[in-house]
């Protein structure tokens, strides 16, 4: 019996309880019969090329790649896309010194406009811890609490001096000199980043550089890294760890809060390299393990991966609500991209396909055992 790639793709979302044209919220509306041959022969690149093209709809796109992903069927499509990137990522170093600043001004340079709208108070673009004691009751304190959380297990004291390598637009540089009385130094790839983050933290012991990690100079009594070691590339994960262990004093500790994958890979998501986080990929277990081996030793490993859920899904909120005045810059099919990107990865984390990991790491282990914080 021959199958119609129409009848082949209905076949597999069936495996996920996903209707073509079906009435439920996570069912897909197909709106250009090229579709079916577009997914099928490119897989994820297919399918968020087209939705960025209006080939297709779904009311509830978090709740359709939760399906998904629960099923793993994006494992069931072409891998043509995947094998090239491999390829690529085998051969080159694509998160080479050279090629450090590309995912800055392809991402985080767009337009602080975007980033002010969409993230919280503080402008911190990485995963709110929400399941604190108590729970946050929205974003503001989810970032807040994930802030907090971070001093309190690098046991921050006043005059201290700490390095934060991919510091954002500052949130945590601003909120750990004025909590905690440290002196912060922070280090990002991004123009617009480094430019605002020194605005923000206008008065404070603060030093914003547009700098590569691999080019850090000095000695930190801490560092912390929230959310950059996704762009830092397999090729380069042990050189990361040895410019930490470096920089970092013998007694300090090192808190690097990344997205981790639940299995190793050598290359990122097609669409997602293309569109959002050029070169960019997860980190496993297994390759962290590697990576810090004889460098340091792991104190604590704390995942809160499904507390990302609710901030993407916050974040695709107040990105939505802002819509009607960034429209005019941006154009409808950025809106289709980055509402792609976002209700994309919050399903992703709800069906925990990917993690969320802090882990505190000492050069020489803390005397007595360190106390863990939560």
């Amino acid at each position: 019996m021959t199958f119609s790639l129409k009848e082949k793709s209905q076949q597999i979302l069936a495996q996920a309880d996903i209707c073509i044209n079906g009435d439920r919220p996570w069912d897909i509306a197909v709106h250009d019969e090229r579709f079916y041959r577009r997914v099928l022969s490119q897989g994820s690149l297919g399918l968020g090329e087209s939705y960025m093209d209006s080939w297709w709809d779904v009311e509830r796109l978090d709740q359709f790649f939760t399906k998904v992903m629960r099923m793993r069927l994006n494992k069931q499509v072409s891998r043509t896309g995947k094998v090239v990137l491999s390829i690529a990522s085998v051969l080159f170093n694509k998160q080479s010194l050279r090629r450090a600043f590309a995912v800055g001004e392809r991402h985080y340079d767009i337009g602080n406009d975007l980033y002010t709208a969409m993230l919280d108070k503080r402008l911190t673009y990485t995963c709110g811890y929400w399941s604190g004691h108590p729970p946050a009751s929205g974003l503001d304190e989810a970032q807040e609490q994930k802030l907090d959380l971070v001093c309190r297990k690098l046991k921050l004291q006043p005059g201290q001096k700490i390095l934060d390598i991919g510091c954002g637009w500052g949130s945590f540089a601003k909120y750990a000199a004025e909590k905690y009385g440290v002196s912060v130094t922070g280090i990002t790839i991004s123009q617009e980043q480094a430019v605002l983050a020194r605005t923000l933290c206008t008065g404070l012991p603060v030093e914003i550089l547009l700098l590569d990690y691999r080019k850090i100079s000095g000695e930190f009594d801490h560092i912390v890294s929230l959310g950059m070691f996704e762009h830092v590339g397999y090729k380069n994960y042990r050189t990361y760890m040895k410019v930490a262990s470096r920089h970092l004093k013998d007694d300090g500790l090192f808190l690097l809060h990344t997205i981790g994958g639940n299995e190793t890979t050598l290359i990122g998501d097609p669409w997602f390299d293309k569109y959002i986080f050029p070169n960019g990929m997860f980190p496993s277990i297994a390759q962290i393990g590697k990576a810090l081996e004889g460098l340091f030793v792991m104190e604590d490993w704390h995942n809160f991966g499904a507390d990302y859920d609710k901030t993407l899904m916050a974040w695709f909120a107040n990105f939505d609500a802002a819509w009607p005045r960034l429209k005019s810059k941006y154009g409808d099919r950025f809106y289709r991209m980055w509402k792609y990107y976002l209700l994309c990865m919050a399903g992703v984390f709800r069906a925990r396909d990917s993690q969320l990991w802090q882990i505190v790491l000492s050069k020489n282990g803390v005397g007595g055992g360190y106390q863990t914080v939560r």
